[in-house]
């Protein structure tokens, strides 16, 4: 069931350039509206102090959180209350809060590299197309845990998760989705 907090990981033959080998946190769905999330594990070419120059020299990594409105800066963090406004996702995840607020306390140093990750643009699908696409066996759901995002390496991220479904998918995350053997 596809629901705010779910990880989708891209099936190993995805052609999207977009998606390929990716894992995306939802953190907003809604029949009606549609689904929000964002890639966990395509950094990009940025550095956050490359982007905001108002939070000293904080060294955390930008990732590309999706294809949409790639001009915008997001964040997911998991300080939770601490920043005003921020929105539950899942257990020891939230998304967004209050930005002026999350730059000062950078700044005081209460919201470490570790406690929060940046993404420009975001992934979105419109009402019914990421079941449509979950139907077609496009993309496998997984439940959200934070140490996904904050603890462990986003390159090896879509590997480490589909190894820790099982059997099948084990076997699954060892191929490179560029070549099919007969």
């Amino acid at each position: 069931m596809i629901t705010k907090g779910k990880l989708l990981l891209s099936e190993p033959f995805m052609l999207d350039v977009n998606f390929k080998h990716s894992v995306v946190l939802l953190t907003d769905h809604d029949e009606e509206q549609g689904t929000v999330g964002f890639v966990l594990n395509q950094k990009s070419i940025y550095k956050v102090t490359d982007l905001l120059d108002d939070i000293g020299d904080f060294d955390a990594d930008v990732f590309i959180g999706g294809p949409v409105s790639t001009n915008t800066l997001h964040f997911v963090h998991n300080v939770g209350n601490l920043l005003e406004d921020s929105i539950p996702v899942s257990r020891g995840i939230w998304w967004s809060g209050d930005f002026d607020a999350m730059k000062f306390l950078i700044l005081q140093g209460m919201i470490k590299s570790d406690c929060i990750r940046f993404y420009l643009g975001y992934s979105g699908w419109s009402e019914g197309q990421l079941q449509s696409e979950i139907d077609e066996k496009a993309w496998i759901l997984e439940d959200a845990d934070s140490n996904y995002i904050f603890k462990m390496d986003p390159h090896q991220l879509w590997k480490e998760i589909m190894r820790t479904k099982g059997h099948t998918f084990s076997a699954l995350s060892e191929l490179d989705g560029d070549h099919i053997h007969n």
